[in-house]
């Protein structure tokens, strides 16, 4: 199931918004096939095991991350339910239910019902954790939000004068992009567009994808000659705006290929925010509307007033900082999550499943947020 697992996780970026899978056919103490789901609409990891097992399947184990699929409407790939009853193997060993409401245990009584022993809950925890996009994207229709943020030793994002480049080491700069490789969209506000003028595009030595471009503007005031709007990329630009956009700006946005989402607005009282304004864009409604585009994940990288204002409504799932062995000091350096803050120590948002790690020079501080 390991093995599963170390398969499954290399179609990171690839798959969505199917879940990774991973699948290892063992016989006689040998594995026999093994295979991974490698792109979205390609045969799943089940049909790659077996097809590289052959006849070999027939009284073997099957070793896989997640339930296996059924027939439904939506499918693209035959299910492979089917598949495994027809080569005729024996066990079948799986970690996780598929948290789709059309598979949902389905696949396991199927499998049973053609007199397959099944056997669930290997390595669940761990099948969870590197599912946790689809999880929460199968069971909400919305997608998996991560909030990373790279900072100083002492909190601070950027110097007194906003320089920020670069605060982290080459080594996390690397694990960025190949976040941005992993996730279906990557938000900022229009205050990060006009004060780094980032491209927002995933750069690896390796073909990666780069992830959908989301910008929140409620007042239209992204220049048309910023880098976002110029990139060569396959992926589309989102802005979200609110009807407080100038007609006339819309339209040029449009004619650059940008898609425009016209959203409701939230009355928000942070004064000198990044948004520079009364009320900013629905983020409730924002996430409904990148679901239903099938977008799974979102990994914000924009502002310390995006980042509160995600916070604030609960929005976030996960939370990622990168912190530099580095002092800037200084109280007008700004800190990650701005806006105005709590009152009182009790108030504050607690995180919990806290773990660490160091990248390079770097420590990465990964928990989420409890929701409770």
């Amino acid at each position: 199931m390991r093995e599963a697992l170390n398969l499954a996780a290399q179609g990171r970026g690839w798959v969505n918004p199917n879940p990774l899978v991973g699948a290892v056919i063992v016989k006689e103490g040998k594995i026999v096939g093994q295979g991974f789901h490698k792109q979205y609409g390609m045969p799943h990891a089940e049909a790659n095991a077996l097809d590289a097992a052959g006849d070999q399947a027939r009284d073997a184990d099957l070793y896989v991350n997640v339930e296996p699929c059924v027939n439904h409407p939506s499918k693209r790939t035959p299910p492979c339910t089917d598949r495994i009853v027809q080569s005729a193997i024996r066990r079948v060993f799986i970690a996780m239910r598929d948290p789709d409401g059309h598979v949902n245990g389905q696949g396991i009584a199927q499998l049973r019902a053609a007199g397959i022993e099944v056997h669930l809950g290997i390595l669940e925890s761990d099948a969870l954790k590197l599912n946790e996009i689809s999880q929460k994207y199968k069971t909400t229709g919305k997608p998996f939000v991560l909030l990373k943020m790279a900072m100083s030793a002492d909190g601070k994002i950027a110097t007194r004068t906003g320089h920020a480049k670069y605060i982290s080491s080459p080594a996390s700069l690397r694990f960025a992009h190949e976040l941005r490789d992993r996730y279906a969209a990557i938000l900022v506000g229009i205050g990060t567009v006009l004060a780094d003028n980032p491209s927002l595009t995933t750069r690896l030595e390796y073909p990666g994808h780069d992830p959908v471009r989301v910008i929140l503007d409620s007042r239209g005031q992204i220049p048309l000659d910023a880098h976002i709007l110029q990139v060569q990329s396959a992926a589309k630009t989102i802005l979200a705006t609110t009807s407080a956009i100038d007609p006339a700006k819309a339209n040029a946005l449009k004619k650059c290929g940008v898609t425009l989402w016209e959203l409701p607005t939230k009355e928000k009282s942070t004064p000198h925010s990044e948004f520079a304004m009364a009320s900013q864009v629905d983020l409730h409604t924002l996430l409904e509307n990148l679901g239903k585009s099938n977008l799974d994940s979102l990994l914000i990288e924009g502002g310390s007033t995006v980042a509160a204002s995600f916070i604030d409504e609960k929005l976030i799932d996960k939370i990622m900082f990168v912190i530099a062995p580095a002092l800037i000091g200084g109280q007008a350096a700004p800190s990650p999550i701005g806006g105005i803050g709590i009152e009182k120590i009790q108030e504050a948002h607690r995180l919990k499943n806290i773990s660490f790690r160091t990248i390079g020079t770097d420590l990465i501080y990964e928990a989420y947020l409890n929701k409770d």
